[in-house]
């Protein structure tokens, strides 16, 4: 087994990515801790890091499309909600670090390294939101009011935390897929080159909630079925995988969920579109935290119901 000393200098030289094992290796040995897997989300932080005045100065706002501007205005607004998505989860993840401490010391430290992490998930979410922002205003002079900020702002209530990482699992999901999907539409090379990237974001963002979903489940803490129930709200019919081109989309005053809001008004903006991707996506995530494999809607159904307690 290499020794910690080895482990460090790997991660500063080499290539760094994401721990796929987290409880494993936080409960490995005495000489595993931490402070090394915070090092380890800082390497792959800095190695991914972009920055987003030089993408937004490369975009020639003249060649945007009507379309091409929707899609800036939906994204622009729906990004306003992934900050207190971020507060939420650091707020949540102490709590849990503090209620698991003296129980599961290899739990709590899970919960204290997903907190850690939140703060750099935090900063590439505000990446998204500042440059559609900016977009926003630069292209036709919308900007959303101090009220739509403030409102979209809410926090999340909590959750049990396993049901709130694959919320956000399926959500990164969503979002990833449509923005590659719009890249793939966009003849304008600077935004096509953002949406890119954006979308590399949000799946690095989803392997993150995968790993820590499947550090929960490795606990012995966390049952998979709130992770099957998750996926079900998601993949039935009608569910938040169908976001604002549901027939009846959610009504909620505690806070805002940004697929509920997107506009239509052009077919590649609706959620609707790469069903067919995003399923398979969800189904990938779900094996991956639960070790259980499935390969339609209806044996996500059938699994959760058989691992409810009767």
């Amino acid at each position: 087994m290499s020794t910690l000393n080895e482990r460090i200098h790997r991660q500063f030289h080499g290539t760094p990515d994401i721990e796929p094992e987290v409880y494993e290796m936080l409960g490995r040995d005495a000489d595993t801790n931490l402070a090394e897997l915070i090092w380890q989300q800082h390497c792959f932080h800095e190695f991914r890091r972009w920055n987003v005045t030089e993408k937004v100065r490369a975009i020639d706002l003249s060649r945007l499309t009507p379309r091409d501007k929707r899609f800036v205005r939906n994204a622009g607004i729906a990004e306003l909600t992934t900050k207190p998505g971020a507060d939420r989860l650091s707020n949540l993840a102490d709590k849990e670090c503090r209620r698991w401490s003296g129980r599961n010391a290899v739990l709590a430290a899970v919960m204290q390294a997903l907190g850690t992490w939140s703060r750099y998930w935090n900063e590439e979410e505000s990446h998204h939101e500042t440059a559609f922002g900016y977009l926003m205003m630069a292209v036709d002079g919308f900007a959303p009011t101090d009220e739509t900020i403030i409102e979209y702002r809410k926090i999340f209530p909590d959750d049990n935390m396993l049901r709130t990482l694959m919320v956000l699992v399926f959500s990164e999901i969503t979002a990833s897929v449509q923005y590659a999907h719009v890249a793939q539409q966009v003849s304008e090379a600077g935004l096509r080159s953002l949406l890119r990237q954006i979308a590399a974001d949000e799946i690095q963002h989803m392997r993150y909630f995968v790993t820590f979903a499947k550090a929960l489940v490795d606990s012995g803490e966390y049952g998979a079925k709130d992770a099957f129930a998750i996926s079900h709200m998601y993949l039935r019919e009608g569910g938040e995988l169908y976001g604002s081109v549901r027939e009846h989309p959610e009504d909620r005053d505690s806070h805002v969920n940004w697929w509920d809001h997107v506009e239509s008004g052009f077919p590649d903006i609706d959620l609707g579109l790469g069903i067919d991707k995003k399923e398979k996506m969800i189904f990938n995530a779900l094996e991956r935290v639960s070790g259980i494999r499935v390969t339609s809607r209806e044996e996500v159904e059938n699994t959760w119901m058989d691992l409810v307690p009767c």
